[in-house]
């Protein structure tokens, strides 16, 4: 055994022994695929007799049906939840009577897809605990998404014990502080195994918790490298919205949501599902990176939360992401769907796109990307610019790239994977999120017009970035 192993074993063991000798939790562990590798930890490091009122693995679908009801998928959150619900009420049901008043029940489920024999399936897992505190008759749970990264089943397994025993810590003793919660799921790991993708928290010991926060922190502490959120603020696990859909994204900084980006979005849409059968199979998201949210230093939660209550009053959903590079975000999306994907921009982004030095630790530099970036039916939908200075109308015919890329820029072009959006507004053509944030700050009531009625609305309520009457 090397240093590594025997130093992630003796954490995780301390972490598990530390629960076993808390005297007021007892609990259930049901676990699902891949072992039962989490429990495992507390019968090794002694005294699980007083935390452990039961251990169950129910593999065979017909003894799991019997006990959980049918599933239409078993690695799921609904096929979680339901373990959780079932195994919670049993537990007090049976205990509750003779030792409610002394003892905070919990129960830790999971339910997982390992490596196969042929390594060709999808690996990744639901975790969840469901528990109370002292005193309080509601219990209060915590739902994560992993995604397994080792290439063999038993690294696999190893994970997922440290990641279980990580969450039960962090879920019964550390409730309090939902910073703690996040940043210890990784404890004795990296994201070279395991990543965190989606997490839920609710019941009284979460209360005043801000799931958009949430997520911004899943990539923030590098749990994750992209994270989703609704409309509504609930964190989304992303292969339940984009597996098998087309996507459309637009990156932007959204400081704030203004007419040109909602019809950015409308019209590459359009354009976009114009070979869908259905439109319900487009999948639209507003990106935010890590870079942009780091412009100026460190990360503003309150200028994250505004952008997102705007990007809310438009009912967008939002991805964080630390993916500067397009070519990544692509790779990434690849993940969930073989349909077409879309990226949206304006013509200043296209020209970055095609500087150099965004691709020097890239051994094929900008070929390799753009070889990454548009494989498998990608294309770049782009916004006209009116030029401020020569008030020319700047569209993907008329832009010129630096000399020795221009054939490759019109290669791209030919071959349909940059697209001119047509029917965009032309009253729009003149907004500029950086002018519309200048003149909020000035008072120069005019920025109104730039951005939707419920935007400005929004702004005006909640006196965001830097608005004043």
């Amino acid at each position: 055994m090397d240093q590594n192993t025997a130093r992630r074993g003796a954490e995780t063991q301390q972490k598990a022994l530390e629960i076993n000798l808390t005297e007021r939790l007892y609990g259930t562990f049901a676990e699902i695929g891949a072992g039962q590798e989490v429990v495992r930890w507390f019968f090794q490091v002694g005294g699980a007799a007083g935390t452990i009122a039961k251990s169950i693995s129910a593999y065979d679908m017909t003894v799991s049906d019997a006990i959980y009801g049918s599933s239409p998928r078993y690695v799921s959150r609904e096929r979680l939840q339901t373990m959780l619900d079932y195994e919670f009420n049993l537990l007090l049901e049976r205990l509750g009577p003779a030792r409610g008043e002394s003892t905070d029940f919990f129960v830790f489920s999971d339910t997982v897809a390992a490596r196969n024999f042929h390594g060709t399936n999808e690996c990744h897992g639901w975790m969840g605990i469901k528990f109370q505190r002292p005193f309080e008759l509601e219990a209060s749970q915590v739902v994560i998404h992993v995604r397994m990264l080792d290439t063999d089943n038993i690294s696999q397994q190893e994970a997922l014990g440290i990641v279980g025993v990580n969450l039960i810590h962090a879920a019964l003793l550390r409730n309090t502080d939902t910073d703690s919660v996040l940043c210890s799921l990784l404890d004795s790991l990296t994201t070279e195994r395991i990543e965190v993708d989606m997490i839920k928290f609710s019941g009284p010991a979460f209360q005043e918790i801000d799931h958009r926060l949430v997520a911004l922190k899943l990539v923030q502490l590098e749990l994750s490298a992209a994270a989703l959120f609704s409309a509504d603020g609930e964190v989304l696990q992303t292969s339940e919205v984009l597996r098998k859909k087309r996507i459309l994204v637009e990156r932007g900084s959204f400081r704030p949501v203004t007419h040109v980006n909602l019809d950015m979005i409308h019209c590459a849409r359009q354009q976009f599902v114009d070979n869908a059968a259905d439109d319900s199979e487009v999948v639209s998201l507003f990106e935010i990176t890590m870079k942009n949210l780091r412009a100026s230093g460190e990360i503003d939660y309150a200028d994250f939360l505004a952008r997102a209550d705007v990007l809310a009053a438009t009912g967008a959903t939002v991805l964080i992401s630390d993916y500067f590079e397009y070519y990544r975000l692509a790779s990434y999306l690849r993940r969930y769907t073989k349909l077409p994907i879309g990226i949206t921009m304006g013509i200043p982004s296209l020209t970055d796109l095609f500087d150099e030095r965004y691709y020097e630790n890239l051994e094929g530099g900008i070929l390799e990307s753009f070889g990454r970036l548009f494989k498998n039916d990608l294309r770049l939908y782009i916004y006209p610019l009116m030029d401020k200075s020569s008030r020319h109308l700047i569209t993907v015919p008329k832009l010129k790239v630096a000399p020795h890329l221009q054939s490759l820029y019109e290669h791209m072009v030919e071959n349909g994977h940059i697209l001119s959006l047509d029917f965009y507004n032309k009253d729009y053509l003149h907004i500029f999120s950086r002018d519309v944030l200048c003149k909020i700050r000035e008072k120069d009531l005019s920025w109104e017009s730039a951005v939707p009625e419920s935007v400005a609305k929004l702004i005006k309520q909640r006196r965001f970035f830097g608005y004043e009457d």
